[in-house]
């Protein structure tokens, strides 16, 4: 999955596991910029009696490098903080939830937002209210509505939201770890069976999402307003992050744990499926607690792929040119490492400079279009994936077609790449999920309620 359980240690820690980030200009408000930073993954609704929430032990970061550093010039940073209003009930709610301050929520929670600019420190909001999670039709009535009262306004003049949204990113998980078992045409596999349709394995989850909606100016290094898309200015580099103090202790008596020390970082996340698929076993973990500016050390896991050796074996005759090709992935270095400089595609670059480091790169003064095509620049769509990522991406069937070689062409004009590539997909769309996306902020749908899971 795009980074859900990707690494050992993160695997044990769901709290803090970043499992989807997003950023897209905002389709209704093309002079914004939305980013949307899940965590907590795979969460199944009926999750009583204690339901989902974010960590009050965790700092949970969104970053955006204007420079091309690989290091953060903007962070939002969010902590959480989780009330018990009646410690003598086993419940999470006594009654309906019809407001956020509703006496019946025995769990609330709050947050604060923080901006560290260049090393100054703002708080832009404080006492911010997450929605509950979506219990049923008796405890949360018209949740729709109740979500969203949640989303609040910065003294910048940005939007947010923190709180359970239906699972955005869809995937045949169950196909594509039996040995990249791509249903569609599993017939030509290795061990082969009859071609089938995809099955999205997370349709019906939800998870927790920080959600910013910031106007462009805000985001350019120098206030610009990002109009020009052959402006470096107008590329911003995205990940987000979620970090642990060092110390913990355990309460033996009261079950509880303390924690103090510095901020450790446990999970990143910047282009989907890089820790997931790319980065080896034995440095996932150690890929998770260093900043992007690092990520030259695993530069040569992008240049020569597992994947691509991978996908001739299990698909025997069927990808000969890939098979063929043994020259370093300069294509996959500039989609996941630099971002794509100009002359490559017409009318097109998201390039941040020699720095390697994985982010999601956005040229903001490319606008939405009004029909998006879900395999963004390889559909000829330059508003989408790898230049941001938007929910409707088809981020697997994109990955998977770019490593079985459809961008080689982009480096070596003389490669071919093989027939069966268009025809690479895991076979799910937006369409398999249980609930469809909002047209507005945060955009991610209504989590499924425990009661109709």
């Amino acid at each position: 999955m795009s980074s859900h359980r990707e690494a050992p240690e993160i695997a044990k820690d769901p709290v803090a596991d970043n499992t989807d980030v997003y950023a897209f200009v905002s389709p209704d408000k093309p002079d914004t910029v939305t980013i949307l930073a899940n965590y907590i993954p795979l969460q199944g609704p009926a999750a009583g009696p204690n339901f989902f929430s974010f960590g009050d032990d965790v700092l949970y970061e969104i970053h955006i490098d204007n420079n091309g550093d690989g290091l953060p010039d903007l962070t939002y940073q969010f902590r959480f903080q989780t009330q018990t209003r009646n410690p003598n009930t086993f419940l999470y709610n006594t009654g309906p939830i019809t407001a956020l301050d509703s006496k019946n929520w025995n769990r609330p929670q709050f947050y604060s937002v923080t901006l560290v600019n260049k090393g100054h420190t703002t708080k832009l909001g404080d006492n911010l209210t997450t929605p509950p999670c979506n219990i049923g039709p008796r405890s949360t009535p018209n949740y729709a509505k109740l979500a969203g009262s949640a989303v609040h306004s910065l003294s910048r003049g940005e939007k947010v939201f923190a709180g359970q949204r239906a699972e955005g990113f869809f995937v045949d998980l169950g196909s594509v770890f039996d040995l990249l078992d791509l249903r569609p045409f599993q017939n030509l596999h290795l061990i082969p069976s009859a071609a089938a349709n995809g099955v999205n394995g997370t349709k019906g989850l939800s998870v927790h999402t920080i959600a910013l909606q910031i106007p462009k100016k805000l985001l350019t290094r120098d206030g610009s307003a990002a109009t020009n898309a052959n402006d470096a200015r107008s590329v911003i580099g995205v990940w987000a992050s979620a970090s642990r103090q060092k110390a913990r202790v355990r309460n033996g008596t009261r079950g509880q744990e303390t924690a103090t020390g510095p901020w450790v970082q446990v999970s990143r996340l910047g282009n989907p499926l890089f820790n997931e698929v790319v980065v080896p076993l034995g440095d996932k973990d150690y890929w998770n607690s260093v900043p992007p500016a690092e990520d030259k050390t695993f530069a040569k896991y992008v240049l020569n792929p597992e994947l691509a050796r991978l996908i001739p074996v299990l698909y025997p005759k069927v990808f000969p040119h890939l098979a063929a090709l043994k020259a370093p992935r300069a294509d996959l270095a500039a989609i996941l490492l630099t971002g794509i400089p100009s002359g490559l595609i017409s009318g097109f670059q998201n390039f941040t400079g020699k720095t390697q480091a994985d982010m999601l790169r956005l040229n903001m003064a490319i606008p939405p279009t009004n029909k998006p095509n879900n395999l963004g620049l390889l559909g000829n769509d330059l508003a989408g994936f790898p230049n941001g990522r938007r929910l409707i991406d088809d981020v697997v069937t994109i990955e998977l077609r770019a490593v079985a070689g459809a961008t080689y062409p982009l480096i070596d004009h003389k490669f071919e790449p093989d027939a069966a590539v268009s025809k690479v997909t895991d076979g799910v769309t937006a369409a398999n999920n249980a609930v469809p996306f909002l047209n507005q902020f945060p955009y991610l749908g209504t989590p499924v309620s425990g009661f109709d899971s």
